[in-house]
């Protein structure tokens, strides 16, 4: 959660995910809050149904995923491709999950929470740590894309809930889950709480305030939105994401690359 800096960051050649700093939350949650109205824009506004919707965007993960996999190490535009598309992946699979499959919004985040401590728990198990300051080996790779997979279809599960089945409605719900990441804000700086935690905490509640916002931004006003729609709110949010990581691109050119242009 460290301030964010256009000079060069030697982690990123040694690690081929990026690094946490401020800028990355915001990028963060414009990626899940695209994620949000880009799923409902497939599933909902387009009507292509859930199930389609799912089997489109995990191929369209699975692309990204395979890419990055493949690669030596950290591309910008790459890594938030696969951030966004799991992102997107999440947000029709929970909406598959609760409600073509009929299972909720509570029992479907039950079930993804018990997924992700799994996960977690595995990689712990088998790698010795769940730090993501440096991913490299594939294997550690591969539990990384799976927690967060899990963590951004578990955000959007307990965004709906929060925001249509608790009665809190968009707003308070977007308030309320904005109290739980500045708790976490607060652990990092004045707590010897686990960074790593800390981490995994922020990206979980993230994605339900980016669900949240996503739904504020789309929805009709009747139904407590700003009536934006997905569409206009999707091109608006993937145009800020991209120009971010632009500036990211360009903040690693080192000096001498850049007096040599």
């Amino acid at each position: 959660m460290s301030l964010p800096t256009p000079a060069n960051d030697t982690t990123d050649t040694l690690s081929k995910v990026a690094t946490v700093t401020f800028l990355f939350w915001i990028m963060k949650i414009c990626a899940t809050t695209v994620g949000e109205t880009g799923g409902d824009l497939l599933s909902m506004t387009m009507n292509i149904g859930y199930a389609a919707s799912s089997v489109i965007l995990i191929g369209f993960f699975l692309v990204t995923l395979v890419l990055q996999m493949r690669s030596d190490r950290f591309y910008p535009f790459l890594y938030w491709a696969v951030i966004l598309a799991t992102s997107t992946a999440g947000t029709t699979i929970s909406d598959y999950m609760d409600r073509t499959l009929g299972l909720g919004y509570a029992t479907g985040a039950i079930i993804l929470v018990s997924l992700l401590v799994a996960i977690l728990l595995t990689w712990h198990v088998t790698m010795g740590s769940i730090r993501v300051d440096h991913i490299r080996k594939p294997q550690v790779e591969l539990f990384y894309w799976a927690a967060i997979l899990a963590s951004n279809t578990l955000g959007t599960a307990l965004g709906d809930y929060l925001a249509d089945s608790s009665g809190l409605g968009y707003g308070l719900s977007n308030l309320l889950i904005s109290g739980g990441i500045a708790l976490c804000v607060l652990g990092y700086f004045f707590t010897p709480i686990s960074r790593t935690a800390l981490f995994w905490a922020a990206f979980v509640l993230t994605r339900p305030f980016g669900a949240t916002m996503g739904d504020l931004l789309t929805k009709a006003p009747d139904k407590g939105g700003l009536g934006i729609g997905t569409a206009g709110s999707s091109a608006v949010l993937l145009t800020i994401l991209v120009a971010l990581i632009a500036w990211t691109v360009w903040g690693r050119r080192s000096p001498a690359t850049a007096s040599a242009d």
